[in-house]
């Protein structure tokens, strides 16, 4: 018989087991976790949402000087200059056309080396290889930008002479003075400098692979292609489909530092960024408006972007982030 006035475990006043008695039971359960989380949760208040009170200025023409009462109101007149701006339709060509080159190199390096270093069998040789590539990682981009600078330098640069020395050219080639080569520039030198830190991910979710399907399918015959295209890929696809959605939602940005520190004026028809514009033609003039209404861009896109990817991912049937 069923006992009157007994609530079950976990069941607040609301009678349900997902209800808010059951929230603040786990609440209090967790007390140490949540404790934990507060300076975080504090400092991502602070300086990411508090800011945003600051998006207002792109709708002003705004002076420094004066207060908030006293800026002039001007609606969308800033948007309205960046899309009918051929420099800023430029740069966003540019901006988008450097972070696909980037995504595509760096998901595409990165998972090919890990696979590479997963099937190594000498761990003093992984280590040593894993070491190099992981080295330029933490080489600073001013210091990265010069080695690149001489490397690709038409007075004795290492490159030009290996290809006047296997005779693909006659004569040096002035790599950062032509912009139709900095695209590309700019993505072998993501490649060399961030493949290494990248593709610990991968490595670690190769880890969680069951050894036992790599025994049971060598066992049956199959080669170690055959065990890389059908046991390790699909064991990392959850991973590699996150870190696409996440890059997804940063597909505006492409750094600074790179294209400013290699950038000059033969290239800057291709080298310059939205990161760069913003500096340019924002801050440096003093219009502080122009330069946060790039910004309100940028991150619209990239939301609208990272809520379009999961969705599909969704739809798919595949990892998701929510």
């Amino acid at each position: 018989m069923k006992q009157q006035g007994v609530v079950p475990a976990g069941r607040g006043l609301l009678g349900k087991k997902s209800g808010l008695g059951f929230f603040l039971q786990q609440l209090v359960k967790q007390r140490a976790l949540v404790l934990m989380s507060v300076p975080f949760l504090l400092w991502l208040v602070l300086f990411k949402y508090v800011p945003l009170w600051g998006w207002t200025i792109a709708f002003q023409k705004y002076k420094p000087a004066k207060s908030f009462g006293d800026q002039t109101w001007v609606g969308l007149k800033q948007f309205k200059f960046m899309f009918s701006d051929d420099r800023f339709l430029l740069v966003l060509r540019n901006t988008l056309a450097m972070s696909l080159i980037n995504f595509v190199l760096g998901f595409v390096t990165a998972i090919t080396l890990a696979i590479l270093l997963n099937e190594l069998r000498k761990m003093a040789f992984k280590r040593v290889v894993q070491t190099i590539s992981y080295l330029p990682h933490f080489i600073s981009w001013v210091v990265a930008a010069t080695i690149i600078q001489t490397v690709l330098s038409a007075d004795g640069g290492i490159v030009n002479e290996i290809l006047m020395g296997l005779g693909f050219i006659h004569e040096p080639i002035l790599w950062l003075g032509e912009g139709k080569y900095f695209w590309g520039i700019l993505g072998a030198s993501e490649v060399w400098k961030n493949v290494g830190w990248n593709t610990i991910i991968y490595l670690a979710a190769m880890t969680t692979i069951d050894p036992a399907q790599y025994e049971a399918a060598e066992i049956d015959g199959a080669g170690r292609f055959q065990r890389i295209f059908h046991i390790t890929l699909p064991g990392i696809r959850p991973v590699v489909i996150i870190l696409i959605i996440l890059n997804l939602g940063q597909i505006l940005e492409t750094g600074f530092e790179p294209q400013y520190l290699l950038g000059n004026g033969p290239n800057l028809d291709y080298s310059e960024n939205l990161e760069i514009f913003i500096l340019k033609y924002g801050m440096n003039l003093g219009n502080y408006s122009l330069s946060v209404a790039a910004g309100i861009f940028k991150t619209v896109i990239s939301i609208v972007l990272l809520f379009s990817a999961n969705y599909l991912s969704k739809r798919l049937g595949q990892e998701r982030l929510f």
